[in-house]
């Protein structure tokens, strides 16, 4: 899994997460300036525009954003046309699921594809990247459920905040307690030793 970059196709991390963030923040303005129906098409659009400048900008489209704009562009669109707000509040759910049914998936096939993922970012032994793929696996049937709770219990004004405030956070707070895995299967530390 040690294949290097090239950089002429790497995406600055601030643009990258511009791009993964940029359609949610216009979600939440748009349906705190209107309502979840225009909100809707508005992260429909902006979806499509982050995937378009991600295609420019290093001629591919990355896996998880790709899924996740093809379930906002379904449901979104399900959404509009029935004008019926439960098909974009179950979009977090089934790309969520989706993201933990593949990662179990590789996982019982002895291939984690988080590997293929983040190869160019992390560098773990395979042994690494099978805990790495359980414990993201378990994260995203986390996020499924705490949508599931959030958008049945709570306002759609609340959900629309949660879904952008909330849960990013969340991600990031798990994100940075996987530093003692990544740095315990490094590939380059186990090679050392």
């Amino acid at each position: 899994m040690n294949k290097v970059a090239d950089p002429s196709r790497a995406i600055h991390p601030a643009v990258k997460l511009a791009l993964e963030l940029g359609p949610l923040i216009v979600f939440f303005i748009a349906n705190s300036r209107g309502n979840l129906f225009v909100a809707t098409g508005a992260f429909m659009a902006a979806t499509a525009v982050s995937l378009g400048v991600s295609w420019l900008l290093i001629r591919r489209l990355p896996i998880m954003p790709l899924v996740s704009g093809v379930v906002v562009m379904v449901f979104g669109g399900l959404t509009l046309a029935l004008q019926d707000e439960l098909f974009i509040k179950l979009k977090p759910t089934i790309v969520n699921l989706l993201f933990a049914g593949a990662l179990f998936g590789g996982v019982a096939m002895n291939k984690p594809l988080l590997a293929v993922v983040f190869e160019q970012a992390f560098d773990l032994t395979h042994r690494g990247w099978m805990k790495l793929s359980i414990r993201w696996a378990w994260f995203f049937v986390f996020l499924a459920l705490v949508n599931e709770v959030v958008w049945r219990t709570q306002t759609t004004d609340f959900w629309v905040a949660f879904k952008v405030w909330g849960i990013m956070p969340i991600t990031m707070i798990f994100a940075i307690a996987q530093a003692p895995l990544l740095q315990r299967y490094s590939a380059g530390d186990a090679a050392a030793e």
